[in-house]
């Protein structure tokens, strides 16, 4: 039988998930810990996701 917990992200509605992970991502930006890629970084994750 398969696990129907109701607890974690996974049994979240999508909305509820995006509105969470948002406040997330805003607190840290606003506390300076969240990374920005500069063009070389995105050029490099995008040459990479492309070998992939």
């Amino acid at each position: 039988m398969a696990n129907t917990s109701k607890r974690g992200f996974a049994s979240m509605d999508a909305d509820k998930v995006k509105e969470i992970a948002s406040k997330g991502g805003k607190a840290a930006h606003e506390k300076g810990t969240a990374h920005e890629f500069d063009s070389d970084e995105a050029r490099e994750a995008g040459r990479k996701g492309g070998q992939n």
